[in-house]
């Protein structure tokens, strides 16, 4: 049954709204308001800590560059998924019902939902942790596990309560955060700057299949950052309908791309300045000590916003997430689950691994489940021309137009399935290595993979299959112009 409630967004109250259907009344903004929404999560410690493991890889500054730069090409994947957010009016895990039907949906969200929540919660939370630990002991509190699992606790609940003030929130407060972050990281990138070693050279240069499997590894582990953000369409749904896509596009893409080839970039630069000693005790620490004293502390300060504003956005989706399978829990007690959830991982991180080898292995293991479901998100936004109508996405009846095959789609089904395992047969990461990545000197193509087969197979299915329902148009046909 579609429920389209009213709710007036004032900046003082949590939002009340889940993934209710916003009216026409109701939608306001523009779509370059997107921008610093992905721009402020985009200027992250993260983006830091990934460019300095392409260096660790052996890579070439040359070569880290070009990978980083396609990598985040990505970012417009995540633009074009952002679009059915104002065409539908709904959260995206609504409007994954059109792809793998109402039971499928709540299979593919529910596991979807916790991992990618909870993992990219945990590695932000994570950053926080170590980071403010380091300065805790530079301060005197040495205790190990007692300072990260503070800070991470106090973060949390400092982020789930930005998660329950919701939508208006984030847009009003993201601007100005975006602004602080570029301020904040910019002064670190110039105090970094002085440490870099231009003529930096690995130890041997890499060729042939050695040089290909760093290269593939590198992008894998940068190309899960753009990949996961399948829930671009839930801060863009408040748009209104008449909204250009290509400008949602645009604003999304941006905003998350150049902060992220930018500062990327100069954590790559920042590996050649320090030696393979240090990265060992932990980027954090060597990260610190190339600081003045006085920028230490607002560094880390950045650190904690940065992973606040990424973690509540991620926070505030995910809590749409379980509304959306079904579970009968309201938007705001949701939110604490997943952040409880989120903790939980966190804090089991904190005691068992350093900061860049559980960001390394948690992103590559991410692309099993990410490539695919973003893969097939953005190919049927583009086969149904961005037509998605938000009062048939919660028709949950049997021969509803999104029932297909007492509730699942096959061919979306089938597709992330066969986009996932065959891209485990392709991955290289530290955990586990597929066959075929094993059988080509441990390349790792899991990326093309995954977005290939699982586009491939849904395209040529759903070409096939005579009972896919043809949705009503609700917006105007110029939708994707």
């Amino acid at each position: 049954m579609t429920e389209t409630v009213t709710h007036p967004e004032v900046l003082t109250h949590p939002e009340k709204r889940g993934i209710e259907l916003i009216g026409d009344s109701e939608r306001h903004g523009r779509a370059r308001g997107l921008f610093p929404v992905w721009a402020a999560p985009s200027v992250s410690v993260l983006s830091l800590t990934v460019g300095a493991s392409l260096i660790l890889l052996g890579l070439e500054l040359w070569q880290a560059f070009a990978v980083i730069i396609a990598a985040n090409l990505l970012w417009i994947l995540v633009g074009v998924v952002a679009i059915s957010g104002p065409a539908a009016g709904t959260s995206g895990s609504v409007v994954t019902r059109a792809i793998y039907g109402i039971r499928g949906n709540k299979v593919i969200v529910a596991f979807y939902g916790w991992f990618i929540s909870a993992v990219f919660l945990a590695l932000n939370w994570l950053a926080a942790s170590f980071m403010g630990a380091e300065l805790l002991a530079r301060a005197g509190f040495t205790h190990p596990v007692l300072g990260p699992v503070v800070i991470t606790i106090v973060v949390a609940a400092v982020t789930v309560l930005v998660a329950v003030y919701g939508h208006n929130l984030i847009l009003r407060i993201y601007p100005v955060v975006a602004s602080v972050l570029l301020l904040i990281f910019l002064l670190v990138t110039f105090f970094i700057l002085p440490h870099v070693n231009w003529d930096y050279a690995p130890a041997e240069s890499l060729h042939g299949l050695p040089l290909w499997s760093s290269v593939t590894i590198g992008f894998a582990i940068l190309a899960s950052n753009p990949l996961s953000f399948s829930n671009s369409p839930d801060m863009a749904r408040y748009l209104p309908r008449s909204t250009k896509a290509s400008s949602i596009v645009a604003a999304t893409a941006l905003g998350g791309m150049l902060p992220g080839i930018f500062f990327t970039s100069v954590g790559a630069l920042l590996a050649t300045g320090i030696d393979a000693a240090a990265m060992e005790l932990g980027i954090e620490s060597a990260l610190l000590a190339m600081l003045p004293v006085w920028l230490g502390p607002i560094f880390v300060a950045g650190v904690i916003i940065n992973t606040i504003s990424l973690n509540g956005m991620t926070t505030y989706t995910a809590s749409m997430a379980f509304q959306s399978i079904g579970i009968p829990i309201r938007r705001i007690p949701s939110a604490v689950v997943v952040g409880v959830i989120g903790t939980a991982l966190t804090i089991y991180l904190v005691t068992s691994t350093s900061f860049l080898e559980a960001v390394n292995l948690m992103l590559q293991l991410l692309i099993l489940i990410s490539g695919p479901t973003m893969a097939i998100f953005a190919t049927d936004v583009i086969l149904r021309r961005n037509r998605y109508n938000g009062a048939e996405l919660f028709d949950e009846r049997p021969g509803g137009p999104f029932w297909f095959t007492a509730g699942w789609n096959l061919p979306g089904m089938a597709a992330v399935t066969l986009g996932a395992s065959t891209a485990a047969l392709f991955l290289n990461s530290g955990l586990f290595t597929g066959p075929l990545s094993a059988a080509m000197g441990n390349v790792d193509l899991s990326v093309p993979v995954a977005l290939i087969v699982t586009s491939a197979v849904y395209v040529l299915w759903t070409r096939l299959a005579p009972t896919r329902p043809a949705p009503q148009v609700r917006v105007a046909e110029d939708a994707l112009a």
